[in-house]
């Protein structure tokens, strides 16, 4: 009896497919953090960081931070909040890769929130490398307490805290990382707990970068940046009626008005 479920045990296991393989940490620009392991991006083309407008300073501030991390230096983990559309997620990748081009020996990995427990594991891949490594979690939301205590324990380092060479870059609509109807709180014990939970958690970070509403000037500004880098001839009427039709001025809206340019003249943007 012994013998036949060592050999059952044994065919599922050559049936099984083998566990997935990590890609060489060092050896590309950009990885997406999957299944407990590092997947290579199929391409990594951020938009140029200089087409990026009317975010001067927070471009200062966040590529200050990140080339002190690719040198080697102490940074500081980043929170980036504000309205949609503005170019927080845009200005994560383009600073990594302006700072690659510079030659900084730094990477990109993105996390997806619900990630955060295997998040230790990630740290335990890329310990002690010589390269800095940005852990991007985009657009996060935070609505349970334990969800704001793993991630406010990660950031202040616990018994598997993050090593030297990596630091968290997180986006949100959020300043404080809070729910914006208390009542999503109300299945609480004590509301207030939660809500302090979250407040802990974002002045754990120690670099906060806030983006704000975009003005028609600043529209037609980074439409006009975007339209001179792909040689694109626009009407300014045109354009403000397009982002005014989808209810919203922001850079990602000039992008797809761009997009839609492009299109028409029969042109591919790289």
């Amino acid at each position: 009896m012994d013998d036949t479920l060592a050999r059952i045990a044994a065919a599922l296991e050559r049936l099984a497919p083998p566990p997935p393989v990590s890609a060489d940490p060092l050896a590309h620009p950009a990885y997406v953090w999957r299944d407990r392991t590092l997947v290579a991006t199929r391409a990594f083309a951020p938009v140029p960081i200089e087409l990026l407008q009317g975010v001067d300073a927070q471009k200062a501030l966040l590529h200050d931070n990140l080339a002190r991390l690719a040198a080697g230096h102490a940074a500081q983990d980043v929170l980036m909040w504000g309205a949609r559309g503005t170019g927080k997620s845009a200005l994560v990748k383009a600073s990594v890769a302006a700072i690659q081009a510079e030659g900084g020996a730094i990477a990109l990995v993105e996390v997806a929130a619900d990630r955060l427990d295997t998040l230790p594991e990630l740290f335990a891949l890329i310990a002690g490398l010589p390269r800095a490594f940005v852990l991007f979690l985009d657009d996060l939301g935070i609505d349970a307490a334990a969800d704001s205590r793993a991630l406010r324990s990660l950031l202040e380092g616990g018994a598997e805290a993050r090593p030297a060479n990596a630091r968290l870059v997180v986006t949100s609509n959020r300043r404080h990382l809070i729910p914006r109807d208390i009542h999503e709180q109300e299945n609480a014990i004590n509301p207030r707990d939660s809500i302090d939970d979250h407040l802990a958690l974002a002045d754990r970070f120690g670099l906060s970068i806030g983006f704000h509403v975009v003005d028609q000037d600043h529209y037609l500004a980074i439409v006009r940046g975007y339209a001179e880098r792909y040689g694109l001839p626009f009407d300014p009427a045109e354009a403000v009626q397009w982002a005014t039709r989808r209810g919203s001025r922001s850079g990602r809206v000039a992008w797809q008005y761009v997009t839609d340019l492009a299109g028409r003249a029969g042109k591919a943007l790289g």
